[in-house]
This record gives structure tokens, C-alpha cells and sequence, in this order.
């Protein structure tokens, strides 16, 4: 009997450990993700009061690259559809930051500590990279569609205009405008903002 409590037991604390990175219930609605996770709007504030960047523009870009799923990866890629060749990118955490522009964040904002899966540290990346974007580019902060384009393309990329031949990655980007558009009017009408 003390074994199968025992087995009981550690099942239980194993399975309460997968909802550390788990998103809020319904991550369409502003509201509902500042309710449940009050340090996410906390964090996007610090963001916003640091890089100038809406919170609302930092949601929709969130909601787009990971759907507030903390540690969330990009698939694998498969060899014959059956041989796993690992992940088609080195995006990871709530922001899906490549390895390289995290470490050059860290470096350039003096956040050795930083992590991806931390939303304060996601969110802090996404204005610091959102500004630069504003700077280099002369993007408005508050531009959600063509900031997720320099955003998906990096500042080479926009700059080249890159994403006009993807008509995939223009609809994403007018959908993610239309999230932040619907995200504000959200977190108005909750009185958030």
C-alpha cells in the first residue's frame, strides 16, 4: 500500500509541474490574461515605461510568436517525415527570441540573467528590440503591423522590404495589427488602461 501512495504522490507533483509555462484560458481576451496573470501586464508596463512601447502592441506580437506559452519551440524538422532533425529555428520562450539576437540583448542591455521563459525578460527584449526597430527603421512604436514585420524579418530584412514577396507573413502581420487594435479596446473597456 505505501508504494502505490507513494507512486500516487510523485505522480501528483510531477503532473503539477507542466503548468508553470502554461498560457492564461483564454489568451484572445485582454482582460482575461491580465486577471489571471497580473505580472504579464506588470511586466509589459516596465516594458512600455522603458522602450516606449504600447502594451497592447507587445500582446499582439506574444499572441503571434507564442500564444503566451512560456517555453514554447519551434516544430521539428523530419527527414523522410520520420527521422527528427531538430527545431527549425533556435526561437524559444514567450517572445520565440533566436538564440543570437537574445544574446546579443543580453550584452547590450546588461541582462546576463535574463531569460526567455521569464515574461518580464520577454517582455523587456521585445521593447528593447521594438525601439531599435523605431530608431533604425523609423517605425512608430505604436505600428504593430510593420513592427512585427521588421520584427519576423530583422532590420535587414525590413529594410529590403523582404516581406512583400510573402503574402503568408502580410496577413499574419495584419492580423497581429488587428490584435493589438482589439487588445487596447480590451484593456479599456476592463479599465486597465
Amino acid at each position: 500500500m505505501s508504494r502505490l501512495l507513494f507512486a500516487f504522490a510523485l505522480l501528483l507533483i510531477l503532473g503539477s509541474c507542466g503548468g508553470r509555462y502554461a498560457p492564461p484560458s483564454d489568451v484572445n481576451d485582454a482582460c482575461v490574461i491580465v486577471h489571471e496573470r497580473p505580472r504579464f501586464l506588470s511586466a509589459m508596463e516596465r516594458s512600455k515605461s522603458r522602450w516606449g512601447v504600447p502594451v497592447a502592441v507587445q500582446m499582439a506580437i506574444i499572441h503571434q510568436e507564442s500564444k503566451f506559452v512560456g517555453n514554447a519551440r519551434t516544430p521539428y524538422r523530419w527527414a523522410l517525415g520520420v527521422i527528427p532533425m531538430g527545431r527549425q529555428s533556435s526561437a524559444y520562450g514567450y517572445a520565440q527570441v533566436l538564440d543570437g539576437t537574445w544574446d546579443d540583448y543580453r550584452k547590450e542591455a546588461g541582462r546576463w540573467g535574463a531569460r526567455r521563459t521569464d515574461m518580464s525578460d520577454a517582455t523587456d527584449f521585445m521593447g528593447w528590440y521594438l525601439n531599435k526597430a523605431h530608431e533604425k527603421l523609423g517605425i512608430s512604436r505604436a505600428d504593430a503591423k510593420n513592427l512585427y514585420l521588421a520584427y519576423h524579418e530583422g532590420f535587414a530584412g525590413y529594410a529590403r522590404g523582404s516581406y512583400r514577396a510573402k503574402g503568408w507573413l502580410l496577413a499574419v502581420s495584419d492580423r497581429v495589427a488587428q490584435r493589438a487594435y482589439n487588445y487596447e479596446a480590451q484593456l479599456i473597456s476592463c479599465g486597465v488602461m
